[in-house]
C-alpha cells in the first residue's frame, strides 16, 4: 500500500480527498497499488467533516513516518511550503504540488534534490490547472523542438476581457462582478497585473529550454489600462484583446513576455471565453496544437494533482524527469522583438500625420464609435525598442497595445 499525506486542507487539498473518494478503484488500478491517504495537515480542525479523522496539526509526525510514500503540497506561498516540500525530498519522499510560486521560484533546486534522493517532484497543476501541459511536453512533445507556446493562463482576467469585449464594460465595472462571482480575489493584484501568468510561462519556458527562467526576467504587464474605448477598436479590427503569456526560442534563445494583445478573431486562441484557459503549441514537426479547459478551481486543479499522485505511485524510488537545470537562460531582450503596435492618440489625425509618418513609418489609421476627441492607428512591423523611441516624442499618447502575429 502506498500512503498518502496531504499538506493543506482548503479548496485544492478538500478536493484531492474528494477525487479519491469518487475514483479509487480507477487510481488504485492506474497505479498497481492501493493509494490511500493517511494524513492531511491543517492548523485547523473540521468537525463533523469525514476528513477530521485524518486531520494533524504537527509536520514532524509526517516526515518521521516512513510509510508516507508522497506528501501534497497545496497550501500555497513560499513558506512554510518551501522548507515542508525540501524536508519532505530529503527524506526520500515523492511530492506532487500546484503550487506555482514555489516552483518558479525554486523549482531547479527541488528538482535536483528529487533527483539526489531518487524520487521525483511534480507539479502539473502549477499551470493550467485541470489542463494536461507539462506532461505532454516532457513526453508527448519530447521528439519536438517547441518554437513557440502562447497562452491563456489566467482565468479571472480572460473573463473580464471577455465581459468587457461582448459588453462593453468599463474595467472596474467587471473586476467588481468577478469579485462578487468568486472569480477574483479581494486583492486582485496577482491576476490583474499580471504575475500569476508570468509565473506559469516562466515554468513553462524552463521545460522548454532546460535551463531556469526566472520569473522575475519576464516583462510583465497587466490589464488594468485596458478601456471599453480598446474594446471597440478590436471589433472594428475584427480582433479581440487577450492577456497573454507567450514564449518563443529561436537559435537556442528565448524570448518571453505577458502583456495584453490584439489577436485577430481566426487565432485560436481568439475564442477561448469567460475562465477557461488554453496553451497554444508549436514545434517543428507537430505544427501547431493547443490544450483547452478549465485552468483553475477546486476539481479541475484537484484532478491534475491526483494524476501525478498516480505518476509518483507508478515510479516509486526512480527520478523520472529532471526537467530542467539550475543553469540560468538569459532572455533575449523585448527591445529586439518585431511587432505590429495598435496606438491610440488624442487630436485630431491630420495634426500628427506627418509626425506619425516620420516617427513609425507608414501606417493605418482606424476610427471607432465612442472614440471622439481621439484617432488610432496600428504600425507595420516594428522593434519595440524603435516603437519606444518614437512613442516617446509624443505626449497625447493615450494607450498601446501589442499586436500578436
Amino acid at each position: 500500500m502506498i500512503h498518502v499525506a496531504v499538506l493543506g486542507y482548503g479548496t485544492v487539498g478538500s478536493g484531492v480527498l474528494e477525487v479519491f473518494r469518487m475514483n479509487q478503484e480507477k487510481i488504485d488500478r492506474c497505479a498497481g497499488d492501493q493509494v490511500r491517504i493517511k494524513y492531511i495537515l491543517d492548523l485547523r480542525d473540521f468537525p463533523g467533516d469525514p476528513a477530521q479523522e485524518l486531520i494533524v496539526h504537527d509536520f514532524e509526525q509526517i516526515i518521521n513516518d516512513e510509510s508516507i510514500d508522497i506528501v501534497v503540497e497545496v497550501m500555497g506561498g513560499l513558506e512554510p511550503a518551501y522548507t515542508f516540500v525540501k524536508r519532505s525530498l530529503e527524506a526520500g519522499k515523492n511530492v506532487v504540488t500546484s503550487n506555482k510560486a514555489l516552483v518558479a521560484a525554486h523549482g531547479s533546486e527541488l528538482l535536483q534534490t528529487a533527483k539526489e534522493h531518487h524520487v521525483n517532484y511534480l507539479f502539473e497543476a502549477s499551470v493550467g490547472g485541470g489542463i494536461p501541459i507539462i506532461r505532454p511536453l516532457v513526453s508527448s512533445l519530447t521528439a519536438d523542438e517547441i518554437e513557440e507556446i502562447t497562452g491563456i493562463l489566467n482565468g479571472t482576467t480572460n473573463y473580464m476581457m471577455t465581459k468587457m469585449f461582448y459588453e462593453g464594460a468599463d474595467y472596474d465595472e467587471v473586476l467588481r462582478e468577478a469579485q462578487a462571482n468568486g472569480y477574483a480575489e479581494r486583492n486582485p493584484e496577482a491576476d490583474v497585473e499580471g504575475r500569476d501568468a508570468c509565473r506559469k510561462i516562466a515554468i513553462l519556458s524552463s521545460i522548454v529550454s532546460g535551463r531556469q527562467v526566472d520569473f522575475e526576467d519576464i516583462y510583465t504587464e497587466g490589464i488594468t489600462k485596458i478601456t471599453a474605448q480598446d474594446m471597440r477598436y478590436a471589433k472594428e479590427m475584427n480582433m479581440v484583446i487577450k492577456l497573454l503569456a507567450t514564449m518563443k526560442q529561436e537559435d537556442g534563445t528565448i524570448g518571453a513576455i505577458v502583456a495584453p494583445f490584439l489577436l485577430h478573431s481566426e487565432h485560436p486562441l481568439a475564442s477561448v471565453h469567460g475562465v477557461f484557459n488554453a496553451i497554444f503549441v508549436r514545434g517543428n514537426a507537430l505544427g501547431d496544437s493547443m490544450f483547452y479547459g478549465s485552468g483553475a478551481g477546486k476539481m479541475p486543479t484537484a484532478s491534475a494533482v491526483t494524476a501525478d499522485i498516480v505518476e509518483a505511485a507508478r515510479y516509486q524510488d526512480r527520478t523520472i524527469c529532471e526537467y530542467w537545470s539550475g543553469n540560468k537562460m538569459e532572455l533575449k531582450s523585448r527591445m529586439d522583438v518585431k511587432r505590429k503596435f495598435f496606438i491610440r492618440m488624442a487630436g485630431r489625425k491630420e495634426a500628427y500625420a506627418d509626425r506619425i509618418r516620420e516617427a513609425f513609418g507608414e501606417v493605418q489609421y482606424l476610427t471607432a464609435d465612442g472614440c471622439e476627441g481621439e484617432f488610432a492607428f496600428v504600425t507595420g512591423e516594428i522593434k519595440e525598442g524603435e516603437y519606444e523611441s518614437a512613442a516617446a516624442e509624443f505626449g497625447n499618447l493615450i494607450h498601446m497595445i501589442r499586436v500578436a502575429s
